[in-house]
C-alpha cells in the first residue's frame, strides 16, 4: 500500500470533521511545499482559505485558452490580494496549434479529447511535482460529487487529494464569501452560477440545477479532472 494512501485514510477519519482552514494547514504542516491547491477562478474562496492556513502557497489555474475574460479577470484580482503563488498552467498547444490538428471548435465535436487536452494533460502534468492537491469540489454540486471525502488518495496521480470544501452548502459558501470579503468572478451575477470554458458554459435560470449550463445538451457533467 502507498504510504500516501495510508495517510490519506488516517487522516480522514481524523479530519472527517475539521474546519477547512484547519484540513488545510494540516495539509501544510504534513506535505509542506509539495502542497498545491488548485483554483477554478469562479471565485477566491478556496484560494483565501489556503493563504491563511499557509501563506504563500502555490495556487495552480488551468488556463484553457478558453476562459472568459471575467474568469481571467478574477485569477489576476486574487494573484494581486492574496499572499498566494500563483501558477497559470497551459496545455502543450496552443489554441490555433489544436485547431490546425484536429480542427476548429473540437469542443464542440468532442469535448471529452477537448477537455482532455486543455485541462486534464496540463493538470497532470503540473501537478506531477507535488505530492498532495487540493480542490474546491463540494458534495453538493453533482451526484458524482455526492460521496466526496475531506482527504482522499488520488490513485491515478499517486497523491493525496484534499476536498476541505466538501460539505459545503451554496449558503456556506455565500456567507465565507460575504464575511470575508472575498473576490467573486462577476458571471456569478450574470446567471453563469457554474463557470468552465466559454464555448461550453450557458447561462443558467433561476431554480435550475447551477451546473446545468455547463456542456449543455451533451450529458456530460465532468471535465476529467476528478474522474
Amino acid at each position: 500500500m502507498s504510504d500516501l494512501k495510508t495517510i490519506a485514510e488516517e487522516a480522514n477519519e481524523r479530519l472527517a470533521d475539521a474546519s477547512a482552514v484547519e484540513v488545510l494547514a494540516w495539509a501544510r504542516e504534513t506535505f509542506g511545499d509539495e502542497l498545491v491547491v488548485t483554483a477554478s477562478m469562479a471565485d477566491g474562496a478556496l484560494p483565501h482559505l489556503a493563504a491563511e492556513a499557509a501563506p504563500g502557497v502555490d495556487v495552480l489555474f488551468i488556463d484553457t485558452g478558453y476562459h472568459f475574460a471575467e474568469t481571467i479577470g478574477t485569477r489576476d484580482a486574487v494573484a494581486a490580494t492574496l499572499p498566494i503563488h500563483l501558477i497559470n498552467a497551459t496545455p502543450q498547444q496552443t489554441v490555433a496549434e489544436q485547431d490546425a490538428e484536429y480542427g476548429e471548435k473540437l469542443h464542440d465535436r468532442d469535448p471529452n479529447k477537448c477537455c482532455a487536452l486543455r485541462k486534464v494533460e496540463p493538470l497532470n502534468r503540473y501537478l506531477s511535482g507535488y505530492k498532495a492537491w487540493v480542490t474546491g469540489i463540494r458534495r453538493e454540486e453533482a451526484p458524482t460529487r455526492a460521496n466526496t471525502p475531506v482527504v482522499e488518495y488520488d490513485a491515478k496521480r499517486d497523491m493525496v487529494k484534499l476536498n476541505p470544501i466538501a460539505p459545503w452548502t451554496q449558503e456556506d459558501l455565500d456567507a465565507y464569501i460575504q464575511d470575508n470579503g472575498v473576490l467573486v468572478n462577476l458571471l456569478q451575477y450574470d446567471g453563469y452560477p457554474s463557470i468552465g470554458c466559454e464555448p461550453c458554459t450557458q447561462r443558467v435560470a433561476p431554480g435550475e440545477d447551477p451546473r446545468s449550463g455547463r456542456w449543455a445538451g451533451t450529458g456530460k457533467v465532468e471535465c476529467g479532472l476528478h474522474t
